[in-house]
């Protein structure tokens, strides 16, 4: 196959139930012209049957040796992508038909943009709708994404579509493990990247009882302020002190400070 326009990079690990529809919302895209990265990360149910059931020659597959976590997995991805740009998927979620095509469109247009996000719509873990995610909702464009995101993250990993430059170049970082995503964000925007979402909700997004998203309820405020302090002390160190990232790193105190009120509070 020829260098393809599009990387798209799934990591997997333990979804067998979701998987065979998530990588067919992927093979029935509009847009075909992408290579699709598989990458299993050491998991213990059958997704690997799941993966071998499907034969298509756009389909990379690769597994690690054993369990390497998300952020390893994600850059192990971004090493073996050959598109122009990366597109993201999980095991878990649905894509909707026309996701590639309305999001490569924009891009095209918009040359200046380096990630583009979509709106998302929850469902659980048998396919039925939630609530909005609120924030997400709230935050489309790029000027308010800008001014949100030091106060948290308002896109959804799995819906981005981005430049393969500025992914390889930016990575995922160890040390923001469960919010590489987020940190990921902060990091771009600190640099001056552009990041743009379409009005349009292009991926169902799947929440279930066991996923990080439900998890960290219970410490979100202290949660924050770590993954919002990392960034900006790693970034200071760097010398790059700009309104942002002294924006940010006035949350991460913030953060902290709500963080020990709800820790004061009688756990129900």
């Amino acid at each position: 196959m020829s260098q393809p326009l599009v990387s798209v990079i799934m990591p997997v690990y333990n979804t067998a139930s979701y998987l065979k529809e998530a990588i067919e919302s992927i093979l029935d895209q509009t847009f075909g012209d992408f290579e699709y990265i598989i990458i299993n990360d050491g998991s213990s149910d059958h997704s690997d049957d799941v993966v071998r059931s499907f034969n298509d020659t756009r389909i990379k597959y690769v597994s690690n040796q054993g369990n390497k976590g998300l952020v390893y997995t994600l850059n192990r991805g971004l090493d073996l992508a050959t598109g122009q740009y990366i597109a993201r998927m999980d095991g878990d979620d649905i894509s909707l038909p026309d996701r590639f095509q309305l999001q490569l469109s924009y891009l095209q247009q918009h040359p200046l943009v380096d990630v583009l996000a979509t709106r998302v719509k929850l469902i659980n873990e048998n396919g039925a709708a939630l609530a909005d995610w609120a924030d997400e909702s709230k935050m489309i464009s790029a000027a308010d994404i800008f001014s949100f995101l030091p106060v948290n993250n308002c896109l959804a990993h799995p819906s981005i579509m981005a430049k393969s430059s500025v992914m390889k170049s930016f990575r995922y970082r160890e040390d923001q493990k469960e919010s590489e995503d987020y940190d990921l964000w902060l990091r771009l925007a600190a640099a001056g990247k552009q990041i743009h979402k379409l009005e349009q909700s292009l991926v169902k997004h799947r929440i279930r009882p066991s996923s990080f998203t439900r998890n960290r309820q219970q410490n979100v405020f202290r949660k924050l302020s770590d993954t919002k302090s990392r960034f900006a002390i790693a970034e200071i160190r760097r010398g790059n002190i700009n309104p942002f990232v002294i924006k940010t790193l006035g949350y991460a105190g913030v953060d902290r400070v709500k963080a020990f009120f709800k820790s004061m509070k009688p756990q129900s």
